[in-house]
């Protein structure tokens, strides 16, 4: 083993050309704790996964494709030599792991951290001179099933129109050639630096991503940063500062400032500021911060509530050898409150009706394990908070209620229960198939539900798992009408598992799993695994299913059925979905901002399909014109901005106002889905009423209140 990590870097060597002259990456080498945790992880997948897998040849070759692909997925960095050097080993992971030897995956991330630094530095060189547009001659976009390059003469040639393609956007922004230059420069340094920044942390996470992905695609390792990231994203809170920070120019820079959290009660940081250098407590030393990586600023900026952090601050827009300022701030509980449930009310005006249909957005189903184990009675809990929501809609006396799952990903399967629960009541909300065949159903036991009203659900391809439990069982109680997209198609259950704990480690070296334990089913038998929740009525969207989804992985479990459980269904929903759908197609039809998207998708499908950009700057400016006016078209309609144009920019190259100003832009852009939602639920509400008339017509108007 030990030699064919030789032979490689001397192949490297003798290959690279253009960064003869740039000092190369650091050399990772993989630590004793990691060698013992990829041991632990196989032995426990091997046993006690749903599925479980075995770990031998077979499996080390998807491990192998799969890691490969995470490092280089478009094909533009390694070259055939480097591909068919990796493959000698293809099926050797598997006893390289049972012996604890992890040189075979350090090997080809050192390979591609010497092949980032070569090409970049490449992708510089060109900078230096000027590119013609006006020939024909196109660029490849769509690489992930190209072949590897077969020579480094081939991959220059790659390298130069994919220079040349970022020229030629920036170009179309409106820059002018200095700018340009400067911009790119600037761009491939930074992914250049990038490289000499990696840890053996890093090159073990990505490969255990790719190990545990290849026993099936929701089974997850997570390394130290990634496990308090995941339970953070479930506890929806930290003990820090409260400021969203972001890497721009090797400077760590505040974005955002939490309210109510430290930061931004002290009066003393601002948007813009960039932290130099981070101190613990009153009297520690300060430790310089500029070129840190992120992760590692945010790991020393947190830390336990009630102790103190000092700041190093260089002023937002002030030079490099401004006078800098030391502040100390107290850090404390921060909540993260853009993830919870949130809701509002819109007034669908149907006929001479106008309907209130109160939208819950939930962009995830959030709960504090660690509270709720300890007995706490106010742990954060997406349920409980969507309860509160429903409360407040009462109050506002709606119509009917909406639940806007798009892109919620899912979360908490005990949640997911609950949360049915406030609609349904008491009764089976899901089925639980475990590896031994053992089906229990899992019921919410509210005596009653907290709305009982008209109720819908909006999905979209991004809705997975808790997401899907809950559309499908209120699609299967006949309890709301689906709308939207079909959903992710996520049919399985994970549980984490502390490897450190199994092993009774004394301290934290070994992280955890997201193992698959089991299969859920819909309480009528059938399963959303692999087929995800058909909407009663679909509306467009722009995921491509064959990229995004779970028919996307190739080592997906199939769709199944078993015996429906005993549940009675309660609403009517399927006999009014005719007349919805003839409302839906009536409506839509004559609304111009739901058809401009229509355009829209079809578009970036015909682009998706095409799979190359034109280099020729005629036929660009020709495509972008069109582009523009479309935007520009539908702001003058909706009186709003026009945040559609191109500037070829990449987040952190604008200036900080200038991003924070397209995201705002973006997110208050009219949300067409949303509204065609609320008026379908507003139609749907008119039927139940008899009003027949008012639900035959067009939703007139939609006002965010």
């Amino acid at each position: 083993m030990r030699i064919a990590y030789v032979f490689l870097g001397a192949f490297l060597a003798i290959v690279q050309s253009a960064s003869a002259e740039v000092a190369s990456p650091p050399v990772l080498a993989p630590l004793e704790r990691q060698a013992e945790a990829a041991q632990l992880s196989a032995q426990f997948l091997s046993r006690y996964s749903y599925k479980p897998v075995p770990l031998d040849d077979a499996l080390s070759a998807r491990v192998m494709d799969g890691f490969i692909k995470s490092l280089d997925p478009d094909r533009m960095l390694f070259l055939q030599a480097d591909i068919d050097k990796f493959m000698a080993e293809r099926s050797e992971i598997d006893d390289a792991i049972e012996r604890k030897d992890l040189q075979i995956p350090f090997a080809i991330f050192n390979a591609y951290e010497q092949r980032v630094v070569d090409r970049m530095t490449y992708a510089r060189s060109l900078l230096k001179q000027n590119f013609d547009f006006s020939g024909q001659e196109n660029y490849s976009v769509l690489r992930e099933k190209a072949p590897w390059p077969q020579s480094q003469a081939e991959s220059d040639e790659l390298w130069r129109k994919r220079v040349k393609s970022d020229w030629l956007r920036l170009k179309l922004g409106g820059k002018a050639d200095a700018a340009i230059r400067d911009t790119l420069d600037k761009r491939y340094e930074n992914t250049l630096e990038r490289a000499y920044k990696f840890k053996s942390d890093d090159v073990f996470q990505s490969f255990m991503d790719a190990y545990s992905n290849a026993i099936d695609p929701h089974t997850d390792y997570f390394g130290a940063a990634a496990s308090a990231d995941f339970d953070v994203s479930m506890k929806l809170s930290l003990f820090g500062i409260g400021a969203v920070l972001q890497e721009r120019d090797d400077y760590t820079t505040i974005r955002e400032l939490v309210p109510g959290g430290p930061a931004q009660l002290s009066g003393k940081l601002a948007v813009g500021d960039r932290i130099t250098g981070v101190g613990q407590g009153k009297n520690g030393p300060i430790k310089e911060v500029v070129g840190t990586r992120l992760d590692e600023v945010v790991q020393m900026i947190r830390g336990k509530k009630g102790s103190v952090v000092r700041l190093d601050i260089l002023p937002a827009d002030a030079g490099a050898d401004a006078t800098h300022r030391v502040i100390s701030l107290v850090r404390d509980k921060i909540s993260l409150d853009k993830q919870a449930a949130r809701n509002t009310v819109l007034s669908v005006k149907s006929g001479d009706t106008e309907r209130k249909i109160g939208i819950i957005t939930l962009p995830v189903f959030y709960e504090d394990f660690e509270a709720k184990g300890k007995g706490d009675k106010d742990y954060k809990s997406a349920s409980r908070d969507v309860a509160k929501l429903l409360g407040e809609l009462k109050q506002e006396n709606v119509d009917s209620v909406l639940m806007d799952l798009r892109n919620n990903g899912g979360g908490s399967l005990d949640e997911a229960i609950d949360l049915t629960g406030l609609f349904i009541g008491k009764g089976p909300v899901v089925q639980q198939r475990r590896s031994d065949g053992k089906i229990e159903v899992k019921s919410s036991d509210l005596a009653e539900p907290v709305w009982a009203g008209p109720m819908g659900v909006l999905i979209n391809r991004g809705s997975a798992s808790a997401s899907e439990i809950f559309a499908a069982a209120i699609q299967d109680y006949g309890r709301g009408v689906i709308v939207g997209e079909p959903s992710f198609g996520k049919g399985t259950v994970q549980t984490v598992v502390d490897l450190d704990q199994m092993v009774h480690n004394s301290k934290p070296e070994y992280g955890e799993l997201k193992v698959t334990i089991a299969q859920f089913f819909r309480v009528n038998g059938g399963t959303t695994q692999l087929r995800g929740v058909t909407p009663d009525i679909t509306l467009p969207g722009l995921s491509d299913p064959e990229s995004f989804g779970e028919t996307s992985y190739d080592n997906a479990l199939p769709w199944a059925e078993i015996k429906p459980a005993k549940y009675a269904p309660e609403g009517n929903v399927a006999a009014l979905l005719p007349a919805l759908q003839s409302r839906h197609d009536a409506r839509v039809k004559g609304d111009p901002d739901f058809q401009r998207l229509v355009k829209d998708i079809a578009d970036l499908k015909a682009q998706r399909e095409k799979g190359i950009v034109s280099l020729n700057e005629a036929e660009r400016r020709k495509e972008a014109a069109a582009r523009e006016k479309r935007f520009k078209d539908r702001a003058q309609a909706s009186d709003g901005d026009n945040p559609g144009g191109d500037d070829g920019l990449e987040s952190g190259e604008r200036s900080l106002s200038a991003d924070i100003a397209l995201e705002n832009a973006r997110k208050n852009a009219k949300d067409v889905l949303l509204d065609e939602a609320a008026a379908i639920l507003a139609d749907e509400v008119g039927l139940h009423d008899g009003d027949l008339n008012a639900a035959t017509k067009p939703a007139a108007k939609t006002d965010a209140k």
